[in-house]
């Protein structure tokens, strides 16, 4: 069994602007900064692996915002902070945390899909993750997830002439699996 999380990679949520008013706002790349993944490979047989990735809600970090009339200040950051973890977005004080639990896996290291079950805010629904590795112990791949699936009405803002689209980017990038020990000794 592998590990992986901040320390040997990165988990990016991608978001971009819909309506009139999308020259206002920013496509943001959010981060999660506290997260873990453990891995089952069987290389000579995917079906066998298994992935789980844990997300702490109250994590996610605006890195960087893209577009918009103005950059995104400090302050501007940490109101998208407020409103990502309040009530009507994740929630983050009643569902402190986002998983993933594989529940097949098809393709070959170079490239693979990896289907699941995504919980956030407590609803349950599949999830598909594409990716590969480039043979030198790279992994990276993504993944798209409609919020409204989960419960989550897209941010809107000026009277909704400036929205967030409903479909978000998952995008991740692990450069190290780190073998764990075996739990049965």
């Amino acid at each position: 069994m592998y590990g992986f999380g901040p320390s040997t990679g990165r988990l990016l949520i991608k978001t971009s602007r819909i309506g009139l008013g999308r020259k206002a706002g920013h496509d943001l790349t959010i981060e999660a900064t506290r997260w873990s993944g453990k891995a089952v490979v069987v290389a000579d047989d995917p079906g066998k692996s298994s992935v789980t990735v844990e997300v702490e809600t109250g994590s996610l970090i605006v890195r960087e915002g893209a577009g918009g009339l103005k950059p995104l200040a400090d302050a501007d950051r940490a109101q998208i902070k407020r409103t990502l973890e309040g009530e009507a977005l994740l929630h983050a004080s009643r569902h402190p945390a986002i998983v993933f639990r594989s529940t097949g896996i098809t393709g070959t290291l170079q490239s693979f899909e990896i289907t699941g079950d995504l919980t956030i805010k407590g609803r349950t629904h599949p999830a598909t993750v594409h990716g590969g590795s480039d043979g030198n112990g790279m992994v990276c791949g993504r993944g798209t997830v409609t919020q409204s699936t989960w419960g989550i009405k897209p941010y809107t803002a000026f009277l909704g002439t400036l929205k967030l689209a409903d479909e978000v980017r998952i995008e991740y990038a692990v450069t190290e699996l780190e073998r764990l020990p075996d739990p049965d000794g």
